[in-house]
């Protein structure tokens, strides 16, 4: 037995939790059911890991920029309360759930294939990392709702939950994912859908007549605007520097010269602000990265899964990492971005006045790495359905969402034993609140009522896709006629 568990464990946390491995292995796997020389599956399969890891770098130094920005605005602005981190959570969890989560990961995975081999979902989960959240949040929730003992019934209830969801929810956003690449080759997957799939809605509900934000017109002398790269970068250094004069006026000297640490030269209001001008320039540098990392994985990637969704998974598409959409609209994702970061600061007050005291909600404090991840992939949906007006409507509800759906989760959090902390995108934040309500229930009425709700979902994705999906419904068509009409119009 113990030998069983360190495989799985090993398979889980070595393999399974690393998308670069996973994404490798994929495509490999492809390229040798497209019968290519063992050259070409060996190229092929490290170019894609490489490709992955250069997108983890990237994130790396966007999150690494991001961390003391957060730093200093919640300095600047007092604000105290949880920073949504599915990291954090899942370490704190690991020592108690790790074993459970390790079988979760692997049975979910196949459960997954299985669904996609044998139903009209036809999404593979490639998002390693998200995977080996969704496992612990569901040991966890399993675990403490049906009580000691239980680990078997955990395990098989949860590994058919998180099999549906990572095949549920890619379906309900292709639509929206189609409208965003322009085809059909593609899905997400990543456990912030409901929000990117709102942004689209929200999209096609209000921008059926604004233009896309890939379209902005520059003055002459702004033209250099139109990269995205410089774009970016120089509106981020914006806010670095108007929070950095902030922070000079509002905090005191000592505790601001280390939200920089070990970005200074000395303790000195000067080195201080270019600290914050260094952070600003790294920001462009990390999404620079990512782009390019995803540029090379779906140079490699996509031609491979055809291998797959010929002979393994005949009609697959992979189901990857949010930041696979950003090329798709480099301007909307910065946007999606801000206006996430405004609506969670708005959906803060609202908590600090109003939930709070009235629901005891708990203070969610606007994470930035979420909020540019989550926002940005919810600007270009919006942008996508709804042009400039959908990607600020959809980044702006997204932030709300981020908000208020881990403040709900921290109740059920809390309750296990794991309060002030929470998981940060929406879809832990539904899926878990009601899985953890549900198995309050205990082991028979819990898993019973549990399977029942993931079923449910299951069936609804399965009409959703048949009807929708594989009959090519495209959202927000009547945007595309309308802008027609006023391009010839003009």
């Amino acid at each position: 037995m113990n030998v069983l568990v360190a495989v799985l464990d090993f398979i889980s946390q070595e393999i399974l939790n690393v998308p670069a491995y996973l994404i490798g292995i994929v495509a490999a796997v492809g390229l040798i059911a497209l019968r290519k020389s063992a050259g070409q599956v060996i190229g092929g399969g490290l170019k894609a890991a490489m490709g992955y890891l250069i997108l983890g770098a990237g994130a790396t130094v966007v999150t690494g920029s991001l961390a003391p920005f957060g730093d200093l605005i919640f300095r600047v602005t007092g604000a105290h309360g949880v920073v949504p981190t599915n990291e954090v959570i899942t370490a704190q969890a690991a020592s108690e759930y790790g074993t459970t989560s390790a079988y979760l990961i692997v049975l979910s995975f196949l459960i997954m294939l299985l669904l996609a081999r044998f139903t009209p979902l036809k999404y593979v989960f490639l998002t390693g990392h998200h995977m080996v959240f969704m496992a612990t949040l569901l040991a966890v929730v399993l675990s403490v709702g049906f009580g000691p003992g239980r680990s078997a019934i955990v395990v098989l209830v949860g590994s058919v939950l998180m099999g549906i969801i990572m095949v549920v929810m890619p379906a309900f956003a292709q639509p929206y994912m189609n409208r965003v690449t322009g085809d059909d080759k593609l899905a997400v997957g990543h456990f912030n859908t409901v929000g990117y799939v709102l942004a689209g809605v929200l999209g096609s509900a209000v921008g059926k007549r604004s233009r896309s934000t890939e379209d902005m017109k520059f003055p002459q002398g702004l033209r250099f605007l139109r990269d995205s790269m410089v774009s970016t970068t120089l509106l981020m250094l914006v806010l670095y520097l108007v929070f950095a004069v902030w922070g000079m006026i509002a905090v005191p000297r000592e505790e601001l010269m280390g939200v920089f640490e070990g970005a200074q030269t000395s303790d000195t209001y000067g080195s201080y602000v270019m600290a914050a001008f260094a952070q600003a320039l790294q920001f462009g540098i990390g999404v620079s990265i990512i782009l390019y990392g995803v540029r090379i994985i779906l140079g490699e990637l996509v031609p491979a899964f055809q291998g797959i969704a010929n002979r393994v998974v005949p009609g697959a598409k992979p189901a990857l990492d949010i930041p696979i959409v950003f090329p798709f609209g480099p301007n909307a994702s910065l946007i999606g971005f801000i206006a996430s970061f405004i609506g969670g600061l708005a959906s803060l007050a609202l908590i600090a006045v109003w939930f709070g005291p009235a629901w005891g909600m708990a203070l969610i404090l606007p994470g930035m790495v979420p909020h540019f991840f989550d926002g940005g992939g919810a600007g270009v949906f919006g942008n996508a359905t709804g042009g400039r007006r959908g990607a600020i409507l959809g980044g702006f509800v997204n932030g709300m969402l981020i908000t208020f759906l881990p403040a709900a989760l921290l109740t059920v959090m809390g309750s296990l034993g794991l309060a002030n902390s929470t998981f940060g995108d929406a879809d832990f934040g539904w899926f878990g609140s009601i899985v953890g309500v549900l198995s309050r229930l205990g082991a028979v009425g819990g898993s019973a009522t549990a399977l029942g709700f993931g079923a449910l979902l299951f069936a609804a994705a399965w009409w959703y896709q048949v009807r929708l999906v594989n009959a090519g419904w495209m959202p927000a068509s009547e945007r595309s006629a309308s802008l027609k009409d006023k391009a010839a119009a003009s």
